[in-house]
């Protein structure tokens, strides 16, 4: 009886208390958001006046990253050097042809970026232009002096990625420049075989056209074909296992 009297007694007081704390909590929530967005607002004012403060280098490859066309241009302008680099070594050219950006690259390549500028992995200008598919670009860097052959750090060169994209244009240019279609790389890898392992059959088809052979092997002994049947990619594998059966 004691026990029930004594909770009959305290249950309202109890209503009041979580309503009172309710309540309580909502304002103090309200505080602390009102606190939070003056915090953020100072934060971002803050963050606008370090940008202002970066050095030349620093705003153009901030710029860069943005791809914040008006910033590169006023960077350069200011004097900029056009081929400073991240901590990664990446340029402002292979910043924003990363973001495909077309018109910047050649903004950048206007104001003189050098084309054989690699990254720290040893990714070049050409490299990139060539894995995003930018034919015109690509264009420009091999005429301007881009190095059709230097490979990256994976023994990756600008065929490769061309050819394992499906950049059939591009990987066209650099044979029409020289590249050997046959070249084995990584693993002896060659361009017909990135082409086949990743389905890209209109790239195979240029490929072969260009003089492939289909009998090479990489370091495992597997053809072209082979690698195409290996990931699926029927239709590749049968183009490639009736050109190898051509007298």
């Amino acid at each position: 009886m004691i026990s029930c009297a004594f909770t009959r007694g305290l249950v309202p007081d109890s209503r009041r208390h979580s309503a009172l704390l309710h309540r309580s909590n909502g304002a103090g929530f309200r505080v602390l958001g009102s606190i939070l967005a003056v915090l953020m607002a100072m934060a971002a004012t803050a963050v606008r006046a370090s940008d202002d403060d970066l050095p030349l280098n620093a705003k153009l490859l901030v710029a860069a990253r943005n791809a914040d066309g008006p910033a590169i241009a006023r960077a350069l302008q200011q004097g900029a050097a056009v081929n400073s680099r991240n901590r990664l070594g990446e340029s402002a050219l292979i910043i924003v042809l990363k973001k495909d950006r077309v018109d910047l690259a050649r903004v950048l390549l206007d104001a003189g970026a050098d084309v054989n500028q690699a990254a720290i992995n040893g990714v070049t200008p050409l490299m990139t232009a060539a894995y995003g598919g930018h034919t015109e670009i690509a264009r420009t860097l091999v005429a301007k002096g881009a190095d059709i052959a230097v490979v990256d750090r994976l023994k990756k060169n600008a065929i490769i990625y061309a050819a394992g994209e499906g950049r059939s244009d591009i990987v066209k240019l650099l044979l029409d420049k020289g590249v050997d279609p046959n070249a084995a790389y990584a693993n002896d890898l060659t361009a017909l075989m990135w082409a086949a392992g990743y389905g890209r059959t209109e790239t195979v088809k240029m490929l072969l056209a260009a003089g492939a052979k289909t009998s090479l092997k990489d370091n495992r002994g597997k053809t072209a074909a082979d690698i195409a049947r290996d990931a699926k990619h029927d239709e590749t594998a049968q183009l490639l296992a009736q050109i190898a059966e051509r007298p």
